[in-house]
């Protein structure tokens, strides 16, 4: 340890402890380039984005319509039964700009605006120059993202006059985050979890229970959807596509009408209020002095975390803005790497439309050695349609490099993330590492989308060397997709 005080004086920084060389180094390097040495920049309340951002408005081909199963558009009249007619609203917008409700702001405010950090210490245990920051999306009650949507799909439900709500959820994070926003308006929350997770991460349960939610393993005897898959395989771990089947079904058979089913990804009203993330995001980088930034990284499952932090800078590449924007998967759920871009239903029983999307094909099964999250057969429309335009640059990761990419964060920067989260780690670290090889210099921005504080037990799997890495084939791609009508193609 040194004494950093005259050093920093010929760096114009104002330091008041005692730090390592090594740091001092770094902060000194980057404030003779005019970047700023705070470790995080938060927002003050009043700065927070009050519109959400459309990415709709602004792409060079305009969106595809759901179909229903006779391959015709879907009117909004026929999603009445499922969502809200404001949420429909929302769904089929072309609008750029949409305002936040004051009463969900008001709830937002809770705990945004998230920081935005520089990760100081990545880059010195990878001895890149490459100036790396994450949006911390860990920090809202449910420790991730999910409650920027949940939040506002509670409220517009409660002012449709709806009581109760039904979704699904696979490792916990969107199920825990709809039980938390439907307790601050009062409403009731039925979840169906893929039962794998329900078994390997009870905690989840406890508190979807504790916000008043609950929460039953997905395939369940509740539902003919769940019944169905039961006969076919009792011991079924279960998928997203199955458990949105069920949480569907138990809300369209609902003889009371009060009931609707909320969706934590892939629609595009998701995506709408996810982009507080990147809006956000865009001011603090700012205020760290950023001009410009040259990446920007988020994991993808379904596509709510990757479309709220990069589609408000996703804006300004189709502007003309150098960026290069990649969303990361896992190998074995490969849908923007491996799949086809085709019109597929969202869940196993043919309970919601056919979407317009890249898709491994709806009875797709996750397989069990997969412990990451992001199990989902297909990707949200609006991320599907910028992919196909050739504005996105997808990546796939394997299980094991993800693990060892969060074990390197976690004792670099001292947050262990979801294994959801840990995709976009692990590309994080293979830029940074390319930036040293090549000695350039540039700005990688990337989504902190949760904690592994609830999932832990992947990686006590990953320790104790009961994971392995999975590639999904072709061959099982083929298969799932060949059951898709003529009407699916897309030209």
């Amino acid at each position: 340890m040194v004494n950093a005080k005259e050093r920093a004086k010929k760096c114009d920084v104002s330091i008041d402890r005692n730090i390592s060389l090594e740091l001092e180094v770094t902060i000194c390097r980057n404030t003779t380039k005019g970047v700023n040495v705070n470790t995080k920049i938060f927002l003050n309340e009043d700065e927070m984005p009050k519109q959400w951002y459309n990415l709709a408005a602004d792409l060079p081909t305009p969106p595809l319509p759901p179909l229903g199963p006779d391959g015709k558009p879907v009117t909004p009249d026929q999603l009445a039964a499922v969502f809200p007619m404001n949420l429909i609203e929302q769904e089929m917008s072309s609008d750029r700009w949409i305002d936040i409700p004051e009463e969900v702001l008001a709830i937002l405010y809770k705990w945004r605006p998230s920081p935005l950090h520089r990760a100081y210490g990545l880059e010195r245990a990878l001895g890149t120059p490459a100036r790396i920051y994450y949006k911390n999306e860990s920090v809202s009650p449910a420790g991730s993202h999910k409650p920027n949507t949940a939040v506002p799909q509670a409220y517009y439900n409660k002012v449709a006059g709806i009581k109760k709500l039904t979704t699904e959820t696979g490792a916990g994070q969107w199920g825990s985050a709809l039980s938390f926003a439907c307790a601050q308006f009062g409403l009731a929350c039925k979840v169906y979890m893929v039962r794998s997770s329900y078994e390997q991460k009870p905690y989840r349960k406890f508190m979807m229970q504790t916000w008043g939610g609950s929460c039953i393993p997905s395939p369940s005897d509740t539902t003919e959807a769940g019944r169905a898959i039961l006969r076919k395989d009792p011991s079924s771990p279960g998928s997203l596509g199955i458990a949105i089947s069920e949480a569907v079904e138990a809300a369209v058979t609902d003889g009371s009408g009060t009931t609707r089913y909320a969706l934590g990804s892939v629609l595009n009203h998701v995506m709408l209020h996810q982009t507080i993330i990147g809006l956000e995001a865009k001011k603090q980088l700012a205020k760290f002095g950023e001009k410009k930034v040259d990446q920007i990284i988020a994991c993808v499952g379904g596509g709510s975390n990757f479309a709220g932090l990069a589609f408000p800078f996703l804006a300004d590449k189709i502007a003309g803005a150098d960026i290069e924007i990649l969303p990361v998967e896992p190998t074995s759920c490969p849908s923007l790497t491996k799949g086809t871009f085709s019109y597929d239903l969202g869940d196993v029983a043919g309970m919601t439309p056919y979407l317009p999307m890249y898709t491994l094909g709806h009875s797709f099964m996750p397989h069990a050695m997969h412990a990451g999250g992001l199990r989902y057969h297909g990707m949200s429309p609006l991320v599907s349609l910028a992919a196909h335009e050739g504005l996105l640059s997808p990546r796939a990761v394997p299980q094991l490099e993800c693990f060892e990419a969060a074990v390197t964060f976690a004792r670099s920067e001292g947050i262990i993330v979801a294994p959801e989260t840990s995709h976009a780690v692990a590309q994080v670290i293979r830029e940074a590492k390319a930036a040293k090889e090549e000695g350039t210099e540039k700005v990688i921005l990337f989504g902190l989308s949760g904690h592994g504080m609830l999932d832990l037990q992947g990686y006590a799997d990953y320790f104790a060397g009961r994971l392995s890495n999975f590639e999904l084939s072709d061959e099982e791609i083929q298969k799932a997709m060949a059951e898709l009508p003529e009407f699916a193609a897309i030209a």
